[in-house]
């Protein structure tokens, strides 16, 4: 069937094309995009082949709302008309026949998914369809406070509050944690106070070690490095106090990385990675809170732009000149 959608090439061009998806069986649904939220820490790293998921051309996104237009036969959990949340695509081609890798593909007028192998449910009732394109990060965030268990009071550091780390802010503040949120950009700062956060350090304005000694002279109970960056590793490790947890809550790339071993050693931390989003019991409990105002995430949203404007976005985000994006949606209607 016809689509359009954002495919990036191996130069990093990137374009809105028309493009042919696999046509639907008896066990897809097709599904008409309405919003799709753009993942600037993941994306960006795929577009730049700082991690592969498939190879060029690619069409990124891995998080998407839309209508129901039509069901296969053997799909009895969903009807036409219904609004739907999802987390992939089938593959894509050129109208001449060359693959498009759909990384996962959302980025697309139109999905054609098998709703039991990618995560598509029904959209509560109550939700805004611009946020909830973007459920995927506080779904990640939630997961991995879901592993570490921060219990009532403890005293908790996430360290970067992008779109993940903010949900983390908001799930350990649900949890009755004391949250202290580490960046380089007010902006954001100012959202994880509004997530919960008590306090607030700006890295720029005095190193961060000293502003959480200030705070937490023994270290915190449990650190979510949730920047992404190599470099942050072993500073956020030695912001953790001795017997406490440290949890890799960012993504660091497929290439080796470097941490100093005595630090985590001396302080016999527990560590967890979590990867992903935790599966249909976290993306539910996000939308759910969403729908219920518990998750105000339309306040991460700093960017929407139509279809047609999105690779303007992107080419922005490539240069390195994005840097006030925090979470933003492509609008397909």
């Amino acid at each position: 069937m016809d689509a359009t959608a954002l495919v990036c090439d191996k130069q990093q061009n990137i374009s809105l094309l028309n493009v042919r998806l696999k046509e639907p069986d008896a066990d897809d649904l097709v599904v008409r995009t309405l919003y799709s939220g753009v993942s600037p820490g993941t994306e960006l790293a795929l577009l730049q082949n700082k991690i592969s998921w498939g190879p060029f051309p690619l069409c990124t996104g891995y998080q998407g709302v839309g209508v129901v237009e039509a069901v296969g036969a053997n799909v009895h959990d969903f009807k036409p008309g219904e609004r739907v949340y999802y987390r992939g695509n089938t593959p894509m081609t050129t109208p001449g026949g060359e693959p498009i890798s759909p990384v996962s593909g959302t980025h697309c007028s139109h999905a054609v998914v098998p709703p039991g192998r990618i995560g598509t449910a029904v959209l509560p009732e109550g939700v805004d369809p611009a946020s909830a394109s973007l459920f995927v990060m506080p779904a990640v965030g939630l997961a991995g406070v879901d592993m570490a268990n921060p219990r009532i009071g403890a005293s908790v550091i996430v360290h970067g509050v992008g779109p993940i780390g903010l949900g983390v802010v908001a799930a350990c503040a649900h949890r009755g944690c004391r949250v202290i949120a580490i960046d380089l950009d007010d902006h954001r700062l100012k959202l994880a106070a509004a997530f919960g956060a008590e306090q607030l350090i700006n890295a720029t304005k005095k190193p961060a070690a000293e502003q959480v000694a200030d705070l937490l002279p023994d270290g915190a109970d449990v650190v979510f490095e949730a920047t992404g960056l190599p470099s942050c590793i072993d500073p956020a490790i030695r912001m953790c106090r001795t017997f406490g947890t440290f949890v890799w809550q960012g993504n660091y790339g497929a290439q080796p990385i470097q941490m100093q071993f005595m630090e985590a050693h001396m302080r016999r931390l527990t560590m967890y990675f979590p990867c992903d989003d935790g599966g249909p019991a976290c993306r539910h409990a996000v939308l759910s809170n969403m729908a219920r105002g518990g998750l105000a995430w339309d306040r991460t949203i700093t960017h929407r732009v139509s279809a047609s404007d999105a690779p303007a976005l992107y080419t922005r985000m490539l240069a390195g000149q994005a840097g006030d994006v925090i979470g933003a949606v492509v609008q397909w209607e």
